[in-house]
């Protein structure tokens, strides 16, 4: 059987715990987890087109480097 290829900073284990997270959600914790990323002021949400995704992904990881160059170096957490 063929071995699944995490992100650096991911295991099985994490994805687990994720995925248990989420199924273990009723709609209305669900729908409260997305409103809340809504209201975060830090962040906003855009669209692009597709071939420019990774672009922006690099220029994220770039983003956050520069910022935090310890904790997002393996996107941990």
């Amino acid at each position: 059987m063929k071995q699944s290829k995490f992100p650096k900073g991911w295991d099985e284990k994490r994805v687990d715990r994720v995925l248990a997270h989420y199924e273990k959600q009723t709609e209305e914790e669900a729908l409260s987890e997305d409103e809340a990323a809504y209201e975060d002021r830090t962040q906003t949400t855009i669209d692009i087109p597709i071939e420019l995704v990774p672009a922006v992904r690099e220029l994220i990881a770039k983003h956050q480097t520069l910022r935090h160059p310890k904790t997002t170096a393996d996107n941990s957490g």
